[in-house]
This record gives structure tokens, C-alpha cells and sequence, in this order.
């Protein structure tokens, strides 16, 4: 038997594999309805099959009917069947279809996710692995606490490393099948002053004397259960005659060697999946899994299921045309039997909130027609992008839900930092004076706390009063009392300023002085960055309200707006919760450089970031069935800070013939910016009346007058000599008031206030 864990690096060629399989010649019902492609999968049940299924391919379909054709053939019988999904949803969907089309309920088969199947092994062999048959599966609290305990010993900084973080390395390391024995150099290794592997040895030592497991453990146990007694992993390959595994692009390394292990003894294994649809390495999954089947089966049989039976021609073709961009996949190309449809529509907006104004009309539009709410989705790349529809939604009275997570107001840093406005606004707000007084952490435990509730309970008064007499008094340790007191002067400054400072420059202050920005910005989680984003979003929303009172009040009626869940809805969600759905209309914003594709994906993970990126292009425009409506701005807010943005280099990348551009009155579409090693050839968010644009699908001039910058960007622009001097004083309508720093013809370098240095042109500014 050849080594399982030997992991090989390249991709095998797989143009020259067999992907003809015979279809039957004597008709069986449950075949009806499929195509060529998708009967060859069903049909070929010898050696080892990779089915690449394209989005919207009926893949599900052909799962159910592979494994319902191998119990009417007699292949095999239930319990020698292993079939793996990711999700126990669909798991129990695929076990009532199989019983639909053989017409009797299947029992006693292997189905189900891998953490399922791999604790369903681990009762019968816990002994082996030190466990005992009732071993307890933790969960993430049981975790964080369990390791926290452990950090303690080890002198390990928490405030540095914190304990989810750590837990984090440790699951990837799970993820990829090495036990503590195997953490020599590997990366993470170095973190927590360098015994994080020590953590880890310890962490496991604990688990197996507390007779438990974390979710990781699961897979890793049966790696180990398998390789160190080999006559146990014979029993379940000579077991299982049939392995079928769903969603293999997204498959870990630990699930990967779980799976080469099993299928040594038959061979029979069909592995079902896209590889142009692998969104989920931040969480594990392994790319290379799918690439290197050719070269894990040499004689594998590889068939692509290409039609389409979702999506219009022009939002295929606009898919496809995108991920060939990409050089890490096995190729294939969607096609349809349906005819017409709109090409996919991608709109130039002046900013976000003509972005979210422009997207809110087309519903409304839709709506007008008859369209349902729920067959429609806004697909955001970032969570921070969410407010401005949210905000938009409620505006126009257009039900809502958020798919995969809360709300934009009801996340936990949202509710954090409003709950810092809200003791700003109103001391007597115990609610809000409760849920910040040790965040971030600060010293003031429960029984400070509970101290300062007996007070306020006693002499019938806010908390924060209670706060102000206790720390008049021994009733608080001197280090707790310290802090608080610190913490009432911080109100009390930031208070004063309430009728000095713009409203949203005093909320930045408050996040920055009190730590809670620097809280996030230390947490080295995979969420941080994202609450950080949510963070300057909302500061950057405040900018729309007169006061902080507006502000306040404005976020109690939207939370006030509860949830109908019976009413026609339309759904907001990131493009990563959007996998796996579809919708008939679906509206995708924020395609910009730097948002999407997201630049600490290109920072982090260089190449092979850009193409997830790509990929996750690729899904959000595959969910849409009859339009996709694609918007890039020229201009986003961010931390009260005015920035302009290039068209994601993804807009250049759909075939010109299956999209139309439109963009707002007096601005140009962008179509033709080049990335990499080439130039910009063409201007975005430019120009006035004297400078124009050409586009193969639009010609346009701007009324704003902002200029981007660019080294290499060109653009023709008619002679005009400039009235303005250097040093003078003008205001820009959407910058406002600046100082002029230099003149080039017509155009102006302006250092706004506010907006910081930008290039307009002269035009459209005013001496102040």
C-alpha cells in the first residue's frame, strides 16, 4: 500500500483520462431526466471518479441517484457505503431522496459529515486512542476555558495572546492531521513566546484525562486510530465498498488522509466538487485536494458536468470568462440550453450611498413588477458594507433578512461601541453603563459589579452614580477602585466635548481613548479585522445624523424593527454565506480594489489570495438565475476620510460581450484599468467638461471633478490655463473647504480639511 500521507505538491494532468462511460442501454426509471454527463457519473461505479460539478449543474441530483443506483444494482448494501457531506442538513436530504427513488427507507448506512462518522468510529475504539466510550465532545466555551487554564502555568500573556487565538493554531494544526509530536518548525509554532506546541501537548494530555474531545480531535483520533492499528483500519476498507464524498474542494488535509486511508482496499471512491468554488481556506480547506486527484488515482475516471440549468447564457459566459483567469483549476466551461436573458449589468456609482440609493430603487422597481422579495439577494464582500443597505432597506420600508450572521446593529462591536454613546448621551443608561464597564478589560470584575448594583439598588439610583459614591469609599479594592474612577473622568471629558466636537469625531475619540478600538486591533483572531471594519463604518454613519442624539435614537427604531419571519423578505448576506444558493435576481457591490478583491487577502496570501478572491467572484455571480447586477464606486467614506477607488480589476475580467455598463450622469465606467505589470489606460472617477473618456461601451464626463491617482494613468484632457493660485482658500461641494497646494493647467491640488489631499479640477471649486 502506498504511503497516505505522502502529500504531492503538483497538479496531474488530467486531459488525457477516460471520462467516457457507457450509458445503459436498458432504460431505468430513476435515470430519467439526466443528461449524458450527468448519467455517465451516476453509471460509473468502478475505480476511482471525480465529478467536477459546475455551479447550478444538478450535482445534488446526481449524489443521491449514484448512491441509489449501487444499492438497486447490488453494488453493495447500505452499511458498505460511506457517504460524507458537509453539512447534517444535507445528509438527511440525500437519505429522503435515495428512499424516494428506491422506494423503501435506507438503514443502517454510513452517512453523514466527517465529525459525525469519525465519532461514530471513535465509540467502538476509544480504548485504543486512551479514551472511553462515553467520551464527551467540548464545545468552543469548554475549549477557550479548558486552554486558559492551561496558559496560567506557562506564563502565557493573555491580554497578548489571546486564548481564542491560540485555540485557533491548534485547530489548523488538527486541520492538517499533526499531533503534538509533529509541531517542530511549523508555522505558529513560534508564537506565545514560542511553547504554544508545549500549550498544544498539554491541551491534549488534559482532554484524554478529562475523557474529551474538541471537534478537531474527532478526525485526528481516527488518523491515529488507523495508522497505529492497522488491523482496525483493514476491518473499514474491506467495510466500506463504496466511498462517496460531496463538496471535495473544500475538504482539510486531516479529511484528505482520512479518505486515502479508507479507499486503499477498493478503489471505489467518487469524489463530487468544483474547484472554482473552493471559497474556505481561512478555515482549512485545501484547494491542492481537488487539483492533485489526478495524481492521488492515476487511473481515475474524471467527468464535468457543464450544463447549467440555473443562470442566463450572458451570466455564465460573464462567470466563465472571470475564473479563466485563474491559473489553479482543472478547467471546464458552463453552458445552457435556455435562451435569452440580459447581459450582466455593471454600474459606475459616484459613492456608497448612490451604491445603496441605486440598489434600493432596482428593488423597488422589481417589486413594481411583481417580483418577490425573497427571490431577490444583496451579496456584500464585507460585512462593514451591510449598513448602508440595511440603512437603505429600512429607509424604504423593504423587509430585510441577514443570512449568516446579525445584523449590522446587533453585532457584538456594534452594541459595544453604541453602548459607549449611549453612557456619553445618558449616565443613567445602567444597561449600557453594564455591558462597557470592563470592556475592554480593565480590572472591574463581578464583584466590582456587584458591588456598585447593591449601591444603586440601596439609595434607589443610576449605576453610574452608584459608580461616582463608591469610589469615595474602602467598599472596592484600591486597584479596581483606581479604574473606575479613571473610567468615570473619561466620561465626564468626553461628555464636555458632547457640544464642542463634531459628533462622529468625538465618537473616534472615545473608541481610541477608552481601548476599544486598540482592543481589536490586538486580537489576532480571523474576526478581528472585520469588527475593525464594522467599527470605522459606523463612525463613518454617524456623519449622517445632526447629533449623537439623532444617531441614538435613529438605532433604537431599527432595532425596534422586529422580525416577521413570514414575510416576504430580501436576503443580505456576504458573498462566503451566499454558497450553495440562488436567487433570480442578485446584486453584488462594493467591486472595488483593495474591498473585492479584499487587500489582506492580496497581503496575506499573495497569488494564491487573488485567486479565492476570484473564485469567490465566481459563486456570487453564479447565484443569480436571470440577473446579476454588478456596482463599483468611485469614492467610499472610511473613517470619516474620503478615498478614491479603482474598479476591481475583476470588472475588466468579464467578457465585454456579456455585460453593459452603466454609469451615473457625468461619470465614466472605468472599463479598461489594466493590473499587474500593466498600465492604467483609461480614467474612473475623472473628469470635467474639458476632459473626457472613450470606452468601448460608454463614453462619459464626471460632474464632481475628482481625479484619481495614479502614476501611469492617462488621459487626454483639453489645454485650459487656471485662474487659481497657489496657497488660495476654495471649497468643493462634496470635499469642502481646502488649501490649494499646486496647479497643473486646470487641475488643482487641494488639501481639504477633511477629506485630506485631492486632485480636482478648478471648475468645481469656489474661492471660499
Amino acid at each position: 500500500m502506498s504511503d497516505p500521507f505522502e502529500l504531492s505538491e503538483d497538479v496531474h494532468d488530467l486531459s488525457d483520462m477516460p471520462d467516457l462511460i457507457a450509458v445503459p442501454t436498458q432504460p431505468l426509471p430513476y435515470l430519467d431526466g439526466l443528461n449524458d454527463e450527468q448519467t455517465r457519473a451516476v453509471m460509473a461505479l468502478d475505480g476511482p471518479v471525480l465529478v467536477l460539478a459546475g455551479a447550478g449543474t444538478g450535482k445534488t441530483r446526481v449524489l443521491t441517484t449514484r448512491l441509489a443506483h449501487i444499492l438497486v444494482e447490488g453494488k453493495a448494501r447500505p452499511w458498505e457505503i460511506l457517504a460524507v457531506t458537509f453539512t447534517n442538513k444535507a445528509a438527511r436530504e440525500m437519505q429522503s431522496r435515495v428512499a424516494i427513488i428506491t422506494g423503501r427507507p435506507v438503514e443502517g448506512w454510513w452517512l453523514g459529515t466527517f465529525h459525525a462518522l469519525c465519532a461514530r468510529i471513535l465509540r467502538r475504539h476509544a480504548e485504543l486512542v486512551g479514551l472511553k466510550h462515553n467520551f464527551t465532545i467540548l464545545d468552543t466555551d469548554d475549549q477557550l476555558r479548558l486552554l486558559k487554564q492551561l496558559m496560567e502555568p506557562l506564563e502565557i500573556d493573555e491580554k497578548k495572546w489571546p486564548a481564542r487565538v491560540l485555540m485557533g493554531v491548534i485547530q489548523r494544526w488538527k486541520d492538517r492531521g499533526l499531533t503534538p509530536e509533529k509541531i517542530l518548525n511549523e508555522e505558529g509554532s513560534d508564537i506565545a513566546e514560542g511553547v504554544l506546541s508545549e500549550l498544544y501537548r498539554d491541551y491534549q494530555i488534559r482532554l484524554k484525562t478529562l475523557n474529551a474531545v474538541d471537534f478537531g480531535d474527532l478526525l485526528l483520533h481516527c488518523l491515529t486510530l488507523f495508522t497505529e492499528n492497522i488491523d482496525v483500519l483493514h476491518e473499514y476498507q474491506i467495510k466500506f465498498r463504496y466511498l462517496l464524498v460531496d463538496e471535495y474542494q473544500d475538504t482539510n488535509v486531516a479529511q484528505y488522509l482520512w479518505l486515502r486511508l479508507l479507499v486503499q482496499e477498493h478503489k471505489n471512491i467518487c469524489c463530487v466538487g468544483d474547484d472554482d468554488q473552493s471559497i474556505y481556506s481561512w478555515r482549512g480547506a485545501e484547494v491542492g485536494n481537488i487539483l492533485k486527484f489526478g495524481k492521488d488515482f492515476l487511473e481515475a475516471t474524471v467527468i464535468r458536468l457543464e450544463q447549467n440549468y440555473r443562470s442566463t447564457p450572458d451570466i455564465l459566459a460573464a462567470a466563465s470568462g472571470l475564473i479563466s483567469h485563474n491559473e489553479g483549476r482543472l478547467g471546464k466551461t458552463l453552458w445552457t440550453g435556455m435562451n435569452g436573458g440580459d447581459p450582466v449589468k455593471v454600474h459606475a456609482v459616484w459613492d456608497g450611498e448612490a451604491e445603496a440609493r441605486l440598489v434600493g430603487d432596482e428593488i423597488e422597481v422589481r417589486q413594481s413588477r411583481g417580483q418577490s422579495l425573497e427571490e431577490m439577494a444583496i451579496l456584500v464582500r464585507a460585512g462593514f458594507q451591510m449598513r448602508e443597505f440595511e440603512e437603505r432597506m429600512i429607509n424604504l420600508g423593504v423587509p430585510y433578512r441577514v443570512i449568516g450572521g446579525p445584523r449590522f446593529y446587533e453585532r457584538h462591536e456594534t452594541r459595544d461601541a453604541i453602548a459607549y454613546l449611549r453612557v456619553v448621551n445618558s449616565p443613567d443608561d445602567d444597561l449600557a453603563f453594564e455591558r462597557i464597564i470592563n470592556v475592554p478589560k480593565r480590572g472591574l470584575g463581578q464583584a466590582t459589579v456587584q458591588a456598585i448594583h447593591q449601591l444603586a439598588r440601596a439609595q434607589s439610583m443610576p449605576m453610574y452614580e452608584a459608580a461616582r459614591l463608591i469610589i469615595q469609599t474602602d467598599e472596592i479594592k484600591p486597584k479596581a477602585r483606581s479604574s473606575l474612577s479613571g473610567l468615570l473622568q473619561d466620561f465626564q471629558r468626553w461628555r464636555s466635548n458632547i457640544d464642542v466636537l463634531p459628533h462622529f469625531e468625538l465618537a473616534e475619540i472615545i473608541l481610541d481613548e477608552s481601548g476599544y478600538t486598540e482592543m481589536w486591533m490586538r486580537d489576532k483572531s480571523p474576526e478581528a479585522p472585520g469588527r475593525l471594519e464594522n467599527l470605522k463604518e459606523l463612525v463613518s454613519g454617524l456623519e449622517d445624523f445632526d447629533n449623537l442624539q439623532g444617531f441614538l435614537e435613529h438605532v433604537s427604531l431599527v432595532m425596534e424593527n422586529q422580525e416577521n419571519k413570514t414575510e416576504d423578505k430580501i436576503s443580505l448576506m456576504t458573498l462566503h454565506a451566499a454558497k450553495g444558493l440562488e436567487f433570480e435576481t442578485v446584486f453584488l457591490p462594493g467591486w472595488e480594489e483593495g474591498l473585492f478583491p479584499h487587500q489582506r487577502s492580496l497581503d496575506e496570501e499573495g497569488l494564491s489570495g487573488l485567486e479565492e478572491e476570484r473564485r469567490l467572484a465566481y459563486v456570487g455571480i453564479t447565484r443569480a438565475k436571470k440577473e446579476a447586477m454588478i456596482f463599483y464606486a468611485a469614492n467610499r467614506r472610511i473613517y470619516n476620510q474620503w478615498q478614491n477607488s479603482l474598479p476591481s480589476r475583476f470588472v475588466n475580467e468579464l467578457p465585454a460581450e456579456n455585460i453593459e455598463v452603466i454609469s451615473e450622469q457625468g461619470l465614466n465606467s472605468g472599463i479598461g484599468v489594466k493590473f499587474g505589470n500593466g498600465s492604467l489606460d483609461a480614467g474612473f472617477d475623472v473628469i470635467s467638461d474639458t476632459l473626457s473618456y472613450e470606452s468601448p461601451q460608454k463614453r462619459g464626463h464626471t460632474s464632481e471633478g475628482t481625479i484619481i491617482e495614479a502614476e501611469e494613468w492617462t488621459v487626454s484632457a483639453s489645454p485650459s490655463n487656471s485662474t487659481f493660485e497657489v496657497g488660495i482658500r476654495v471649497f468643493h461641494q462634496k470635499f469642502g473647504y481646502g488649501k490649494i497646494l499646486s496647479l497643473d493647467g486646470n487641475k488643482l491640488e487641494v488639501e481639504f480639511e477633511k477629506a485630506g489631499t485631492k486632485k480636482v479640477i478648478d471648475s468645481f471649486v469656489d474661492p471660499a
